[in-house]
């Protein structure tokens, strides 16, 4: 039942965050993002996935001949797992503009959290795990802001 009603909670804050940036505002956020992450979000997919301890983010080429793409993507997120490590969270804040849900406890709790780089077919994936409910609170918020401002359709609860 707690669970429940931390997913309640968790789902009522991204809804809330969302209404406050209309089609507008994502177009603008994908600018921004493009700049911040230094590939373009159309030839790419994002996939963030929450998990049992935690979860991932993924990003992939959207075609296998696109090897600039991969490469970019994959400086990027190993660039994100080092910063996430040391508890900074500036790309995230400049590609919306907001500190995400989740972030102001994942830099409180950095120790208790780890970030692994990852290389997939096409691209990269940033691992992201942790033995603290706090913390996995807070992870599975993060997922959850970041799954709705890029509109992947990902699920928003762990499968």
């Amino acid at each position: 039942m707690k669970t429940l009603a931390s997913l309640i909670v968790a789902i009522a804050t991204v809804v809330s965050v969302y209404a406050q940036h209309p089609k507008q505002g994502h177009e603008e956020m994908n600018k921004r993002g493009d700049r911040v992450m230094g590939f373009d979000h159309t030839k790419t997919t994002h996939h963030f996935l929450l998990q049992e301890l935690g979860g991932s983010i993924e990003i992939t080429a959207n075609s296998a001949g696109d090897a600039e793409s991969s490469e970019q993507i994959r400086m990027h997120l190993k660039h994100i797992a080092m910063m996430f490590a040391e508890g900074n969270f500036n790309a995230p804040m400049l590609i919306h503009e907001q500190t995400p849900p989740g972030v102001k406890v994942m830099k409180e709790l950095k120790d208790e959290i780890k970030y692994n780089f990852e290389e997939i077919d096409r691209g990269a994936a940033v691992r992201i795990s942790t033995k603290n409910p706090v913390a996995l609170n807070a992870i599975h918020d993060f997922l959850r802001f970041q799954i709705t401002e890029h509109k992947t359709g990902d699920p928003l609860s762990v499968p």
